[in-house]
């Protein structure tokens, strides 16, 4: 029997969604999305990066449902969202602004939360207006704009036209990353986690990672090697935080300083130490801290102001 896409016990096991829904996007792709917390608390919207899931979010929505309203869903191809033919920045735009209108009330709006490729999913839908009707605030954790592959640094070796060349050749390769062993652990704690990082955080990640489909894994590194949103971001106008970790070798610190820095409306940049890429799972506190933070700061005045709006 294949071992569960994801941790069954402990503080990364994914708790029981209050309930789940189905987000259409516009090109008929069907996404998975889970409701957790009551109706009516602040909301909040969880996207997940590449290679992984919902699952990914555990720690962010046990915590977080004890008073918000939690949307996680699942990246096309990825959990419980089934694969398509499209993969494009076009794609994961039209997917969160789809979740968005499925999960919030007209004008509703909450803080959206992104990692990694969930990240750019929101630079990617900046500009549209139903992410504005539905975005108080956003948090962009370990993520990057463009240069993906020229400036990650999973591969020990001096940057340049060679490294450049072997990591997209890595990233980008089509070979199944078969069962979580021993070896497969130490292999993505190298690449994606920082060294300090505890065997029950490893695990979470290598079950959601190792879970991912290999052409699902391929077709969104494919994107990614090409990132440019460098545009879009610029119209990341509603108040954003930005989060890197110090030991990030995928998506290096250098991306979080140079976001913050081209962000219209950047509210705060976070650089932990002795954290790498997977930030919501090796840095739970600090994550969830942050998007507190931002409900606290930008909901209620949101709620202020639609109520001034009532007649």
């Amino acid at each position: 029997m294949s071992r569960p896409a994801h941790v069954v016990s402990g503080r990364y096991a994914p708790p029981a969604a209050r309930r789940e829904l189905v987000a259409v996007s516009a090109d008929g792709a069907r996404l998975h999305a889970e409701v957790h917390g009551e109706e009516g608390a602040p909301a909040v919207v969880l996207a997940h990066g590449w290679t992984c899931s919902t699952a990914f979010w555990a720690a962010q929505i046990r915590d977080l449902a004890k008073d918000h309203r939690v949307i996680a869903y699942d990246q096309r191809g990825h959990g419980r969202s089934p694969a398509s033919r499209t993969h494009s920045t076009t794609a994961l735009a039209d997917d969160l602004v789809a979740v968005l209108g499925a999960a919030l009330a007209p004008g509703e709006r909450a803080v959206v939360a992104g990692h990694s490729m969930g990240g750019m999913t929101i630079m990617a839908a900046a500009g549209r207006p139903e992410f504005a009707e539905h975005t108080a605030a956003a948090l962009l954790c370990s993520t990057g704009s463009a240069r993906l592959v020229e400036e990650a640094m999973v591969l020990p070796i001096r940057a340049g036209r060679v490294r450049t060349r072997v990591t997209g050749a890595v990233l980008g390769s089509r070979a199944p990353l078969g069962p979580v062993t021993p070896i497969a652990r130490k292999v993505l704690k190298y690449a994606t986690m920082a060294a300090g990082s505890a065997p029950d955080k490893v695990e979470a990640c290598a079950r959601i990672v190792h879970a991912c489909p290999t052409g699902v894994r391929h077709a969104w590194s494919q994107v990614l090697a090409g990132l440019d949103l460098d545009a879009e971001l610029a119209r990341l106008t509603v108040p954003t935080a930005v989060i890197g970790g110090k030991d990030d070798r995928l998506t290096p610190v250098v991306h979080a300083r140079g976001i913050a820095a081209a962000l219209p409306n950047c509210v705060g940049l976070t650089e932990l130490t002795g954290t790498g890429h997977m930030t919501p799972v090796e840095a739970p506190e600090a994550v969830t801290g942050a998007v507190r933070e931002l409900t606290a700061l930008y909901l209620p005045a949101v709620e202020a102001e639609e109520k001034e709006k009532t007649p």
